[in-house]
């Protein structure tokens, strides 16, 4: 997905970042996102740990109209 990407590229995101949260705003931004995340892998770890986890067939993506 993500393969494409070049150290240009990379840099040109972190300037429109920059840019729209501005200096100040990015160390509170990126604790609510790794905040945000640790939360995320908690709840599925705990999904997988009780057996919960919703199934998906392999066939559900076959049918034909």
């Amino acid at each position: 997905m993500f393969a494409g990407l070049t150290g240009w590229h990379l840099l040109i995101i972190l300037a429109v970042i920059l840019l729209l949260f501005g200096a100040p705003k990015l160390p509170a931004l990126a604790k609510s996102i790794g905040q945000s995340m640790r939360i995320f892998k908690g709840e599925v770890d705990g999904l997988k740990r009780d057996g919960t986890a919703p199934r998906v067939s392999q066939d559900a993506g076959s049918r034909e109209p």
